[in-house]
């Protein structure tokens, strides 16, 4: 069990963070003000209370956020945290991000004295949850992983007002009946490649979401490109899914074979594309979202491979 022990922000870049005693959490931004916030992988900083005490007694002269950091705790070692691991404290969570950094320009502490903690003992996190959080809060190693998940509609009615877009809503009903998923973001667009490339890139290179499932545009209609769209960024092929989907929807009609639907990686997420209509977005979510968690956790780094 850990605790908060501050909470810092400041209002401008460049100047130094102080303890604001309690804040808001936005989730895919950071803390509510802090000039750092936004939508990267760094959205909030974490120090060690125990590392801070051990710097003041070289003889450092700091005070809570001189070093930059958005939370002071007591009672975790963060820098011994794996990436991916997550934090909960109140109804905010956390997932770590990166540890450490590299120090372009040497702050005043270093200047001071010659060394500064931030770079290797400084541990950042996106914020996958909201709430408020204020100092003397408890704040926990999370034992259970949550999924981050996106939804992305392509669909030009949709994206014109025309069209209600039920699809989405399905898979919002199914992702939020399961607890290993949280939905983080919704996107809806036109059947426009590049919109669409451009999007998918976008949540994947900042770390958005851990799952992406897109809805609409598999067919075999001349604006349909989601396919298109989704292996142009693709780093990595994952085709057993979509086989196991189209398996799974020719119980239901022969129709299925005509979907283009594929599953790939780009970095850490996995993006799965989902046909338009609710109804064959419900018989095929339903029947792969049970075996995902697996696969997410061993992309993301937090189990090893099948035995």
């Amino acid at each position: 069990m850990g605790k908060v022990i501050a909470v810092c922000t400041s209002a401008q870049k460049g100047t130094a963070k102080r303890n604001i005693g309690k804040a808001e959490f936005i989730a895919n931004h950071g803390i509510a003000g802090d000039a750092h916030a936004g939508s990267g992988h760094r959205q909030v900083s974490f120090l060690s209370s125990e590392k801070i005490e051990v710097f003041r007694a070289k003889g450092a002269d700091v005070k809570e956020g001189d070093f930059g950091e958005n939370i002071i705790i007591d009672g975790i070692d963060l820098s011994s945290l794996p990436l991916g691991a997550l934090l909960e404290c109140n109804e905010v969570i956390f997932q770590i991000s990166q540890i450490g950094k590299e120090c372009h320009n040497h702050c005043a502490i270093y200047n001071t004295m010659g060394d500064c903690i931030m770079p290797r003992e400084g541990v950042f996190a996106i914020v996958i949850k909201s709430g408020f959080i204020s100092a003397g809060d408890e704040i926990n190693i999370c034992k259970k992983n949550i999924n981050r998940v996106w939804i992305i509609t392509a669909s030009d009615k949709g994206f014109k007002g025309e069209r209600e877009d039920k699809s989405s809503a399905v898979i919002r009903e199914i992702v939020e009946s399961m607890p290993a998923f949280f939905i983080t973001g919704y996107t809806l667009l036109a059947d426009d490649q590049l919109y669409l490339e451009n999007e998918m890139k976008r949540i994947c290179d900042s770390n958005l979401a851990d799952l992406i499932l897109t809805t609409g545009g598999t067919g075999f209609s001349a604006r349909d490109c989601m396919p298109e769209a989704t292996s142009a960024i693709a780093q990595r092929l994952a085709p057993g899914i979509a086989e196991a989907m189209r398996a799974s929807s020719m119980t239901f009609t022969k129709r299925a074979m005509l979907s283009r639907a594929i599953a790939v990686i780009r970095e850490r997420t996995l993006i799965i594309n989902l046909p338009g209509s609710p109804k064959a977005v419900r018989e095929n979510l339903e029947f792969i979202i049970g075996e995902l968690p697996h696969g997410l956790d061993i992309l993301i780094g937090r189990d090893g491979e099948c035995g």
